[in-house]
């Protein structure tokens, strides 16, 4: 190396601006900040680890009784082949009916679920309005869909009409509360500017809340139709319509060959409704 290039190196160096350093109070103010979360962390996964071992004990979890029993699970799985499809058209006949609940559930369900978010939206209601609709829904949201298809079915009497109601129902816990959050997460920038020009708190949620929230709706909303399909197979069981009452009778009956086939069939329905409505969330998001 020349001497100009060892010149030019040390005057860089020593035209190199100090690194600035920090006061040492707020650098122990950083510190506190930081270890915090990490204090947090190291105290939060002991108590985690002790209530899943607490939950596992409680409700009797035991992977070796799985073991034991993988011998019937699968003397089960081979009584379902060959599936049988002598009676095809009253599989396709009980699935249409179950996708006819599913879609009148999901519309009767959705509209309500919007009316009932727009009261447990805090950026929309007010609060005597906001704490009943979340009390409304938690009520509702804590009961199974098969309580209220028991219920309509004794209020209705057997068929899938129950099971529309019941879904209708269920769905107002469900997915009233995720369109609410999704209401409650918008960019508060245009509510807050339509605000101050004057805008009506209907115009604020026609023109500053729902835009936003509209693609997350629609997907919430084909969340809610693919649930409701494969939910409509379960009120079936209780008689309130769809193919579970199908699947219960091929069940209890040991008709293992039939049971397979609906087995089959309700796969490739929930298959293509799930790759449709993919398509669809792709095209709106």
């Amino acid at each position: 190396m020349s001497l100009a290039e060892t010149t030019a190196r040390s005057t860089d160096r020593r035209r190199a601006p100090e690194r600035p350093r920090l006061d040492p109070g707020e650098r122990a103010r950083l510190e506190r900040a930081f270890g915090v979360p990490r204090a947090r962390f190291l105290l939060g996964v002991p108590v985690a680890l002790a209530i899943l071992y607490w939950s596992a004990v409680g409700a009797e979890f035991d992977l070796a009784k799985l073991g034991e029993g993988a011998v019937n699970m699968g003397e089960f799985l081979a009584r379902l082949f060959p599936p049988s499809w002598d009676e095809l058209d009253v599989i396709v006949d009980q699935l249409v009916e179950t996708l006819q609940m599913a879609v009148v559930g999901t519309v009767l369900g959705a509209g309500l679920s919007l009316v009932v978010a727009f009261g447990a939206a805090s950026n929309v209601a007010p609060r005597w309005v906001y704490y009943p609709c979340r009390w409304t829904m938690n009520v509702i949201r804590s009961l199974p869909d098969l309580v209220f298809a028991l219920m309509f079915v004794s209020a209705v009497g057997l068929g899938p009409f129950a099971g529309i109601l019941a879904m209708t129902i269920g769905s107002i816990g469900s997915i009233g509360k995720v369109f609410a959050e999704a209401m409650e997460a918008v960019d508060d920038g245009p509510v807050v500017a339509m605000q101050a020009v004057g805008a009506s708190p209907r115009q604020v949620v026609q023109y500053g809340i729902l835009p936003q929230a509209g693609p997350l709706l629609v997907s919430y909303t084909l969340l809610l139709f693919e649930g409701n399909v494969r939910g409509a197979t379960i009120l079936g069981m209780v008689g309130a319509g769809g193919i579970g009452l199908e699947l219960t009778t091929a069940m209890k009956m040991y008709d293992y060959g039939h049971l397979s086939a609906i087995v089959i069939c309700i796969v490739v329905l929930v298959t293509v409704i799930d790759q449709l409505s993919a398509v669809i969330r792709r095209k709106i998001t």
